[in-house]
């Protein structure tokens, strides 16, 4: 099935090629050379990622139906990101965050801003035919402050470790709670067109969003006794999920400094752990392991 739902796996992999930005890609010539001196500085002419640029792109992801489901469906995404004035534009989990804070040219950088999400969970398209019983769920609308740090130069001249943190609640009055999204996240490149990221996230959540979309109501006359999943009351406020995900982007012209069209591959792995892993629709209805494997399309051009 091809939905416009579940699309915070792409999101999430053009959010980390966006790192892009932030680092020289001119690995390459470091390679080749083969000795610590030859790493190339810093200084070089990054192209049309130095100034003010557009990245717009498409792509689909294969996705749980919802938090917890053992169903896929494909996702169809278009995005955007980029830099305009020193302002800062990534994509986040089905949103986007705005960076108000340019990153100095040399030494750690300070990330603070604006994050907004919609949260499709459970809101529509329910592959499984017992969960569908229970009722489609709001959209939610989460909003809020995002800060974090970069760190250039850890391993090599060229690569970066960030630290970011995301505080956002629900405005639209759906599950009406605070979630919180830490994640640690390590960008190089390969050479002068590839990039890799490897990326650890997590989400906490409070007892209003745990209760909204994990509890399960002791009675519920719309589902027949046969297919009713056994009450549960979430234990309150904690962690829902612990995830990794490894990207890979790909210039097709071999060289990221030109813009023009790029490839970009992501594959991730999550267990949903507290009330997410263990409300029946996960143990009885899904799975803890929640996987995905996507695919995009992007064009970079300078403004």
């Amino acid at each position: 099935m091809i939905t416009r739902k579940h699309t915070a796996a792409f999101a999430s992999l053009l959010s980390s090629a966006a790192l892009l930005v932030a680092i020289p890609v001119q690995a390459q010539d470091a390679q080749e050379a083969g000795s610590p001196e030859a790493m190339p500085e810093r200084n070089f002419d990054p192209g049309v990622l130095g100034g003010d640029f557009l990245t717009v792109g498409v792509g689909g992801a294969f996705t749980p139906s919802y938090t917890g489901s053992d169903d896929y469906v494909l996702s169809v995404l278009p995005v955007a990101l980029g830099n305009i004035g020193g302002v800062q534009i990534t994509p986040r989990a089905a949103g986007l965050r705005v960076d108000f804070i340019e990153n100095p040219s040399e030494g750690i950088g300070l990330d603070l801003g604006v994050s907004a999400r919609l949260r499709n969970n459970r809101a529509e398209d329910i592959e499984d035919e017992v969960v569908i019983q229970y009722g489609e769920l709001d959209r939610a609308v989460e909003v809020g402050p995002s800060v974090g740090i970069s760190i250039p130069g850890v391993l090599i001249p060229v690569d970066t470790l960030s630290f970011s943190t995301d505080v956002m609640f629900d405005v639209a009055g759906a599950h009406e709670g605070t979630v919180i999204s830490p994640s640690v996240s390590y960008t190089t490149p390969l050479s002068r067109g590839i990039i890799a990221n490897l990326s650890f996230n997590a989400e906490w959540a409070d007892e209003s969003f745990q209760d909204y979309y994990f509890r399960v109501d002791p009675l519920n006359t719309l589902v027949p006794d046969d297919d009713a999943l056994p009450a549960y009351e979430p234990d309150g406020s904690g962690f829902t999920s612990v995830g990794v995900n490894l990207l890979m982007g790909f210039d097709l012209d071999g060289d990221a400094t030109n813009g023009g069209f790029g490839v970009i591959l992501l594959g991730g792995y999550s267990r949903l752990v507290g009330d997410a892993a263990n409300t029946p629709f996960t143990t009885i209805r899904g799975s803890k392991d929640q996987f995905l494997a996507a695919i995009g399309l992007t064009y970079t051009f300078g403004l």
